[in-house]
């Protein structure tokens, strides 16, 4: 049997199609395309992206509230159930109206300044009838004050309700909480509905005379 001929080792000769073709053949045969093989990497990344973009779909479509804007408006109401208002400790806050202003003229300790802004603590005036010293926060305080046996010349006391700083019925009443039941004092709580009652029954009032407060009772 003759051996194929090898156009190599004939430099120049002439070849049959036929001939040609079989080397061709041969050199297709042995021929690895590496290139056009499967991968696993973006086979894994493939299906990891797929997965998520599933699940994003999915999680939208649960909690994405059919992006209603009324879903995440904090300000609108419940359409339904029972609204309840949280009540709010008096004193813890009556505490923090104090020390956001009265603070200032009375003290930390609410023994106030000598001579000059009269004390709380063991004070008749703030342990004495609540319609006194609702009347005082509601419409201020003007005049010489005496206070355990100190005077206090012209006590520039300024109005906190409505005519004053705008503080409303349960800040005031908060506040009158609070001081009736600190610094050593031992008085009832001030309520809310009292508060009310008195700035409704007085209405618009200048600044109170001490004189004028000791003939409530």
């Amino acid at each position: 049997m003759s051996s194929q001929p090898d156009p190599k080792s004939k430099p120049g000769s002439s070849f049959s199609d036929e001939e040609l073709l079989h080397v061709h053949e041969e050199s297709v045969a042995h021929t690895t395309d590496d290139g056009g093989s499967y991968k696993l990497l973006p086979l894994v990344l493939l299906f990891a992206f797929s997965g998520l973009i599933f699940f994003g779909g999915t999680y939208l479509n649960l909690f994405s509230g059919h992006f209603d804007p009324r879903i995440f408006d904090e300000r609108a109401l419940p359409h339904s159930g029972q609204i309840e208002m949280v009540k709010l400790d008096p004193v813890v806050y009556g505490k923090k109206l104090y020390e956001s202003l009265c603070i200032n003229c009375h003290q930390p300790t609410g023994l106030g300044v000598p001579g000059t802004f009269p004390p709380l603590a063991g004070s008749e005036w703030v342990n004495g009838p609540e319609d006194r010293i609702i009347r005082i926060l509601e419409h201020g305080l003007q005049g010489p004050l005496t206070v355990k046996g100190n005077n206090f010349g012209a006590v520039p006391m300024p109005a906190v309700g409505a005519g004053g700083a705008g503080w409303s019925d349960d800040k005031i009443a908060a506040v009158l909480t609070y001081v009736r039941q600190a610094f050593g004092n031992n008085s009832p709580p001030v309520t809310e509905e009292k508060v009310t009652e008195i700035r409704n029954q007085v209405g618009t009032h200048a600044p109170w005379l001490p004189a004028d407060l000791s003939k409530i009772p």
